[in-house]
């Protein structure tokens, strides 16, 4: 039945987020039960693409990434595939008339991950956009519920989010990045030599685009808030961690905040939400 097969299709977004992010599936908890699956299948579609150019080492990236960009327009327009991630994807895309910009600019971004390693700032830009503040459209879509008017609204602040969060990524992996991908995205920066002056620089961009995307949080619909204010609190407590962690302490390892320390962070989210604390 298709019914099973669709099943199926939710379940293996739902698999794929928490095998890949603790932290991203645990914040969907906070989500209204409505709009949970619909973020599972935008974050298992990113993922699948992210991991093509990220993982498949020994493997034609190029092809795959290519056929996985058809296989995603195929899916749409037919509103179904074999592929589960992608049936699941499809029908997130359709239900909340996601815009195909969206996924082609996203799409855009990873295919510069296979050829290119180093960024101006204008490429960097592009990156972001289409790796980071593309995503939280398509996850903004699901959260206005088809209420035009408040995604218009909330497009800036979204795109805000999404960029700090990425940026505070490319901080947290800044060693895996370059040690084993070979890819510098803070445009002018020497990795090799990164002083506290540059990391200061791009700690400011980061502080802007969260003050921004906090704006944004306030005024999502209630279904969303607490969901999307927890993703803010883990990255604002991670990032805060980085911020006291000497630039070049940050190229010997990855910084990580212990799940103790989530757990409390998620606990004291949610009791802020309950007492309209935000």
């Amino acid at each position: 039945m298709k019914s099973i097969f669709d099943a199926v299709s939710r379940d293996s977004s739902r698999i794929v987020t928490a095998s890949y992010s603790t932290s991203f599936s645990l914040g969907i908890r906070f989500l209204d039960r409505g709009i949970q699956d619909p973020i599972h299948g935008i974050y298992g579609f990113v993922r699948l693409a992210d991991e093509i150019v990220d993982s498949f080492h020994n493997y034609p990236k190029s092809d795959l990434l290519r056929e996985f960009t058809q296989d995603t327009y195929t899916s749409i327009a037919r509103g179904i595939s074999t592929n589960p991630i992608l049936n699941h994807f499809q029908q997130v895309v359709n239900t909340f008339q996601i815009d195909m910009d969206l996924i082609e600019t996203f799409l855009n971004s990873m295919s510069m991950d296979l050829h290119q390693t180093a960024h101006d700032e204008s490429s960097y830009k592009a990156y972001i956009l289409g790796s980071a503040e593309v995503v939280g459209l398509m996850c903004l879509k699901v959260f206005t519920m088809g209420d035009a008017k408040l995604y218009e609204q909330l497009k800036p602040n979204a795109m805000s989010l999404g960029s700090a969060f990425q940026k505070i990524n490319f901080l947290r992996d800044l060693k895996a990045d370059y040690a084993v991908l070979g890819r510098v995205y803070f445009p002018g920066v020497n990795l090799e030599s990164m002083t506290e002056s540059d990391k200061a620089c791009i700690e400011r961009d980061i502080e802007k685009d969260f003050d921004h995307g906090m704006e944004g949080i306030l005024k999502l619909p209630k279904k969303a808030r607490l969901g999307v204010y927890v993703a803010y609190i883990y990255y604002r407590s991670l990032f805060n961690k980085i911020r006291n962690t000497q630039a070049r302490q940050i190229m010997q390892k990855r910084i990580r905040i212990p799940n103790p320390q989530k757990a409390v962070l998620f606990a004291s989210s949610y009791l802020r939400n309950s007492l309209n604390l935000l």
